[in-house]
């Protein structure tokens, strides 16, 4: 298993940014200015993770997907990990923004992280169709937030 930065090129792996953030103009929205890191296992990418620069102490996960086939393989798990070892020195916080999904905050409760805030209306506002996930539709921006950058055990 190896972790990689994707420096240039970035779009190439479109289809995976996409099954996080599904609105490519919402993903152009941060791609650019982000650094993004990908998993690859057995000579094929698995997952990937974009994170932003969002002030002096915090780093943010804008995007974090693992291909269908290879979900609860402990992927994404292991992109946090990563990301939280290798900022650790660097920034005290990681947060994540996503939906109030029964997918998504159970999984980021598990890797550490503690609900800190809430964006009314996210979704509505800023995607040009309904989002859903799990037969539930996304409204609110609901944010997490890691301290200490330690890695999950």
């Amino acid at each position: 298993m190896d972790i990689r930065e994707v420096k240039d090129h970035k779009k190439q792996y479109l289809d995976l940014l996409l099954l996080a953030d599904e609105q490519e103009d919402m993903v152009d929205r941060y791609l650019d200015r982000g650094r993004m890191y990908i998993l690859i296992d057995d000579g094929k990418v698995r997952s990937e993770c974009v994170i932003t620069y969002e002030d002096n102490r915090t780093i943010e996960i804008k995007n974090l997907a693992t291909y269908p086939v290879d979900q609860g393989k402990g992927y994404a798990k292991k992109l946090i990990n990563y990301i939280s070892e290798k900022y650790k020195g660097d920034y005290k916080f990681l947060q994540v923004g996503t939906g109030d999904s029964p997918l998504t905050i159970p999984f980021y409760l598990k890797c550490g992280f503690k609900p800190s805030g809430r964006i009314k209306n996210f979704f509505v506002d800023n995607y040009n169709h309904p989002i859903y996930e799990a037969g539930h539709q996304l409204i609110d921006m609901i944010y997490l937030k890691k301290e200490n950058l330690n890695t999950e055990k």
